[in-house]
C-alpha cells in the first residue's frame, strides 16, 4: 500500500537529480514561479542556475516531498532506494528501459519489478515518462517547454504518453488546464490513482483521461464513485486494444463485444463520458470545467446564416441531440427583434438584420435564451485578426454574454472551423461563464457527454464490477444438450427435448414429444455449416431419415418440439473480459448476428431496467415493438431470460470464459422466449 500522492503533486520542496534534463525542471519552476525549495543533487557540480548542488541524497536539508529523477535507469532503481528510505514523498522516474523496452532489453521486465520494490510504500510515477505539471501551485517536474499558464482553478488532464502530453500543453483553446500528468509504464501509481488524487483537490473542476489501457478496474471505480460524490465530471479518451482480451473459438459472442465495445460498457456504467478525439476531449472539459453535467440534450441553436444552421441541424442527425420546438412565449419577442423575414424555428437563422446592433441581438438571443434549453449555442467563426475587423463579432458576443447573464441560461459560442476561435476571444468567454467551442462537432458532442453523465449521476449508484478469480483448471465445453441443462436450471426457456443415441431412438422420442420436430446433431459446435440441423419434421420417418445422414458427424442427437415462428431472433452470449471479467452481449441472433452487427454489452451485476434499456437501444427493438403492423414480442419475457442468463454467469463468474444463446425465439407478446441453441464454454 503506498501512501497518500499530496506531497509528490503538490509538493513545497522539490528534488532534481541528473544533468540536462535536471536544469529544465528547475528552469520550468522558476520560469512559472514556483515558491518552494529546490535542491539540485549532482555528483560533480557545486550549482545549477544559483542553487547549491548535494552530492547525494544523504545531503539533502530535509526528505523533500518530491523528486525528479533524470538519471540512467540502473542508477534510477538505487535514488528510488535512497529517496524511500528517508521519507520521501514521492519520485517520477524519468528513464527508459524497462518494461516498455522487453523486446530490445531482455531484462526490462525485472528491472520494473527491481524499480517498484525500492520504492516500497513511497509513491512514484513512471518509468519512461516525463512527470506532472501543478499550475495551481507552479511546481514542474517536467523536463520540456509546455505551454501553460498559472491557473487559480481548472481541469486535470492525465495520460500515458508524454507525446501527447506536450501536444495538449500547447492547445490554444482557451481550456484551463490546472495539471498536467504523465503515467508512463504505471509500474506502481496508475492513471486511476493519479486521478483519485487530482479530484481531491478543490481546484480542479474536472478530469480528463487518455487511457491505452485500463491499469486497475477497482482504482477506477473508486474515481467514479469519488467523481459523483464531489460532482466532478470525468471523461475519458480510451484508445488500443487490450493485449490480454481472450479470443472465443467456438462462438459469435466475441465478434460482437470485442475489447472496445466492453471499454464503453465500462465507462458507461461508471458515469465517465467517453470521447474518441483530443479535439472532443478538449472542447467537452471546457463545457465541464464551467456548467458540470447537463441535464439532457435539449439545446437551441442561433447563427445569422441558413448555412451555418443547416450545418449545426446536419450534425445533429445520429447523435443524441434534440433542437425542440421554441415555446409560445419566445415568439413574439423574437418575432419584434428580428421583423417579419425571419423564420422562427430551431436551429434559428437571425439573419444579418440585426447584426452589429447590440440591444436588438441581446434581446434576440434573451429571447432564445429563455426556452429552458439545456445550452444554447450561436455559431460564430471570428475574422483573422492579423487582416480584418472583428468589431461587429463582438457585438455579437457581448450581446450572447448579456443574454446568458440576463437569463442565468448555459451558452456557447461555436465557430464552425476550429481555427477561426482565437485564443483571446476564447479566454475572454471563458472568464464570462460562455463556452468557446472551437468545431461543431465537438461542440455537439460535449453537450452529448455531458448529459450522459448528468443522466448517468441520476441513476443510482451502480454495484462494483463482479470479482471473479479465475479457476485454475482445463476449460472444457459444454454442448447444447449439457448447456441447455445449466441454463434451464437458472430459469431460461428451452424446448421440450430428448437426447437419444440413435436414429430408431430418435424417431421414438419425436413420437413422445409430439410433431413437428427439429433434430440436432450432438458434439457439434457450428451445426448449420455441418447440416446436422433438421427442421420441421412432422413424422417418425422423416426423423430416422434425417438422423441415419448425420451419423457420420454426430455424436448422438437431440430431439426437440418445433418453436413457433418468432417475431425475432436474439443472441444473449457472455465472455470474460480481462479487466471488466464477465459481461453480457445481446443482439440480433440467428443467421444476422455479424451482417448487422446489432449488440449491446451489459456489465455485471446488471438489473432488469438496465437490460430493458440495452434492448432498446437495439436496432432490433422495432420487431420487438411491432415493425409496421406486425406482432410485439414478448420483451418481458427477454428481459426475464437475459436476466436469468446474468444470473447464471454471476453463479459461475470463476469457472464461466463463454456462453453462446443463438438465437433465442421472441415469440408474439404473452407467449414468451425459447432458447434454442447454446454453448458453454467453462473451466472445470
Amino acid at each position: 500500500m503506498t501512501r497518500p500522492l499530496d506531497r509528490l503533486i503538490r509538493p513545497k520542496s522539490i528534488a532534481v537529480y541528473g544533468g540536462k534534463e535536471a536544469r529544465r525542471v528547475i528552469e520550468q519552476c522558476d520560469r512559472v514561479g514556483f515558491a518552494g525549495e529546490i535542491w539540485p543533487v549532482h555528483p560533480k557540480l557545486d550549482e545549477i542556475f544559483g542553487r547549491k548542488c548535494y552530492r547525494s541524497t544523504a545531503d539533502l536539508p530535509a526528505p523533500p516531498d518530491a523528486s525528479f529523477v533524470g538519471v540512467n535507469r540502473a542508477l534510477t532503481i538505487d535514488i528510488i532506494r535512497e529517496l524511500s528510505a528517508i521519507g520521501a514523498g514521492g519520485a517520477i522516474c524519468y528513464a527508459s528501459g524497462f518494461r516498455e523496452a522487453m523486446s530490445e532489453l531482455s531484462d526490462g521486465g525485472d528491472l520494473q519489478e527491481a524499480l517498484v520494490t525500492a520504492a516500497g510504500d513511497m509513491p512514484i510515477i513512471g518509468p519512461n515518462c516525463y512527470g506532472l505539471i501543478n499550475m495551481l501551485d507552479g511546481a514542474l517536474l517536467w523536463p520540456d517547454q509546455h505551454g501553460m499558464v498559472r491557473a487559480t482553478n481548472g481541469v486535470a488532464i492525465l495520460t500515458q504518453s508524454s507525446n501527447i502530453a506536450c501536444n495538449i500543453s500547447m492547445q490554444t483553446r482557451g481550456l484551463p488546464l490546472a495539471y498536467l500528468m504523465t503515467a508512463g509504464n504505471q509500474a506502481q501509481t496508475g492513471l486511476s490513482g493519479l486521478a483519485c488524487a487530482v479530484l481531491e483537490d478543490p481546484r480542479v473542476t474536472a478530469v480528463g483521461l487518455h487511457i491505452e489501457g485500463f491499469d486497475d478496474i477497482r482504482t477506477l471505480e473508486r474515481l467514479a464513485l469519488r467523481a459523483r460524490e464531489l460532482k466532478k465530471p470525468v471523461i475519458a479518451l480510451k484508445v488500443g486494444k487490450s493485449e490480454a482480451a481472450q479470443k472465443a473459438t467456438v462462438s459469435h459472442t466475441a465478434s460482437l463485444a470485442g475489447n472496445d465495445a466492453v471499454s464503453s460498457a465500462v465507462l458507461e456504467r461508471l458515469g465517465i463520458g467517453r470521447v474518441h478525439s483530443l479535439p472532443a476531449m478538449l472542447e467537452t472539459l471546457k463545457l465541464l470545467h464551467l456548467y458540470g453535467p447537463l441535464a439532457d440534450t435539449d439545446i437551441s441553436s442561433m447563427s445569422c446564416s441558413g448555412g451555418e444552421a443547416s450545418l449545426m441541424s446536419d450534425a445533429a442527425v445520429g447523435r443524441n441531440i434534440h433542437y425542440r420546438d421554441l415555446k409560445p412565449q419566445q415568439l413574439g419577442p423574437l418575432r419584434e427583434s428580428l421583423g417579419e423575414m425571419v423564420t422562427l424555428a430551431n436551429p434559428l437563422d437571425y439573419h444579418t438584420f440585426v447584426w452589429g446592433n447590440l440591444e436588438r441581438q441581446t434581446t434576440a438571443f434573451t429571447a432564445m435564451m429563455s426556452g429552458g434549453f439545456s445550452m444554447n449555442l450561436v455559431v460564430l467563426d471570428f475574422p483573422r485578426g492579423d487582416r480584418c475587423d472583428s468589431s461587429d463579432w463582438m457585438t455579437t458576443v457581448d450581446a450572447v454574454v448579456a443574454a446568458a447573464s440576463a437569463t442565468g441560461a448555459r451558452a456557447g459560442v461555436v465557430a464552425s472551423l476550429g481555427e477561426n476561435m482565437p485564443e483571446d476571444i476564447a479566454l475572454g468567454l471563458m472568464e464570462e461563464d460562455v463556452v468557446p467551442f472551437s468545431g461543431i462537432d465537438e461542440a455537439l458532442t460535449a453537450v452529448e457527454i455531458a448529459a450522459a453523465i448528468g443522466a448517468a449521476w441520476a441513476k443510482p449508484t451502480p454495484a462494483p464490477l463482479i470479482d471473479a478469480t479465475v479457476t485454475e483448471g482445463e476449460t472444457t465445453l459444454l454442448f447444447e444438450d449439457s448447456a441447455k441443462a445449466e441454463l434451464a436450471a437458472f430459469g431460461v426457456p428451452v424446448p421440450k427435448g430428448k437426447v437419444v443415441a440413435t436414429p430408431d431412438e430418435a424417431a421414438t422420442a419425436a413420437d413422445e414429444i409430439g410433431f413437428p420436430v427439429v433434430l440436432k446433431g450432438l458434439g457439434i459446435a457450428h451445426k448449420t455449416e455441418a447440416g446436422a440441423v433438421r427442421l420441421n419434421l412432422s413424422d417418425a420417418e422423416s426423423v430416422r431419415e434425417a438422423a441415419a445422414l448425420m451419423v457420420s458427424v454426430a455424436k448422438g442427437f437431440l430431439v426437440e418440439k418445433m418453436a413457433p415462428k418468432p417475431v425475432a431472433e436474439i443472441i444473449i452470449g457472455a465472455m470474460r473480459d480481462p479487466v471488466a471479467g464477465p459481461v453480457l452481449t445481446i443482439g440480433a441472433g440467428g443467421i444476422l448476428v455479424e451482417l448487422l452487427e446489432d449488440s449491446a454489452i451489459l456489465t455485471l451485476p446488471t438489473t432488469q431496467d438496465t437490460i430493458r434499456e440495452m434492448i432498446g437501444r437495439l436496432k432490433v427493438s422495432k420487431l420487438l415493438d411491432g415493425y409496421r403492423g406486425g406482432p410485439a414480442g414478448d420483451k418481458d419475457a427477454l428481459v426475464r431470460t437475459v436476466a436469468a442468463v446474468a444470473h447464471y454467469v454471476a453463479a459461475n463468474a470463476s469457472k464461466v470464459e463463454e456462453v453462446d444463446i443463438n438465437p433465442v425465439l421472441v415469440l408474439p407478446a404473452g407467449a414468451g422466449v425459447v432458447a434454442v441453441d447454446a454453448l458453454i464454454r467453462k473451466r472445470s
